[in-house]
């Protein structure tokens, strides 16, 4: 890894405490992870300045992973005590959303920053589109998938999290509703499957980066663990202003508004990668 003199470190630290404060308001106002904020910011920050090379975007990923177990535990406890949580979902689709963050991570470690860019990129703009488009109470099922269905979109709601780094409410949240059930209790249920994606996601980011190269400086495999704190701390701090802000703003305007800024980040991220 690259040493770097303190005062660039502490201008890279700086860029990403401001990524926190920004992606945990993002995450109150939209109920989205702030991943979708933080990846592209991390990313950009250390293009900009300088720092390590062609393992930022997988840093970037698993930097935000790891702040994603602080503030989906956070959002998860918030929920259970309005009893918005569906403990049969959690209970039975988290052993596989787990299993499917594993595996992305493995995927994640062996993929090129070219083509994690464009997994990224397509997988943003089909959120921004969701975001977007889609009515927040539109439904294409009664009831959520059991069996091998569950097994399937579990893993699938994982694995492309994991390689997002995001937490479960993007993937997790939109199935949930397609399915029928309500905005709310999806959002709630939602919080645990990003609990199960940052723990075994970030994991397997330490893993599979341990011995990668062109790595920031201070980065634990591909988490880089000082932005990650300094990230938790503040996105987790600042959630709940951005939850209050929803409720004196048009939503559906900030809705349109945040998918053309998604949209605009995938380009950005690859563009800038590829």
């Amino acid at each position: 890894m690259t040493t770097l003199p303190l005062s660039e470190i502490l201008m890279l630290l700086a860029a990403l405490a401001a990524a926190g404060l920004v992606g945990g308001l993002i995450a109150g106002l939209f109920g989205v992870g702030g991943g979708t904020v933080i990846v592209p910011a991390v990313f950009y920050a250390f293009e900009v300045l300088g720092v390590g090379g062609e393992s930022n975007l997988h840093v970037a990923i698993g930097t935000s992973l790891l702040t994603i177990v602080a503030t989906s535990w956070r959002s998860l406890r918030a929920h259970r005590t309005h009893g918005a949580v569906d403990e049969a979902v959690l209970k039975t689709w988290t052993p596989w959303v787990a299993f499917g963050a594993l595996v992305g991570a493995g995927v994640a470690g062996v993929t090129s920053m070219e083509g994690l860019a464009v997994v990224y990129g397509v997988c943003l703009a089909a959120v921004a589109a969701q975001m977007g488009l889609m009515p927040e109470r539109y439904s294409l099922a009664r009831t959520l998938p059991t069996g091998w269905g569950r097994r399937g979109f579990g893993t699938a709601i994982g694995g492309l999290s994991a390689m997002m780094g995001i937490g479960g409410g993007s993937f997790g949240g939109m199935l949930m509703t397609l399915c029928g059930r309500p905005i709310h209790q999806a959002v709630a249920t939602a919080s645990g499957f990003g609990v199960a994606i940052g723990t075994a996601a970030t994991l397997g980011f330490v893993l599979f980066g341990w011995d990668a190269v062109g790595r920031p400086p201070l980065s634990l495999g591909y988490v880089n663990v000082p932005g990650a704190v300094v990230m938790a701390l503040l996105t987790t701090a600042v959630a709940p202003w951005g939850a209050k802000l929803a409720h004196a703003l048009d939503r559906r305007v900030l809705r349109k508004a945040f998918a053309l800024y998604l949209l605009l980040a995938a380009a950005m991220v690859l563009v800038k990668a590829v």
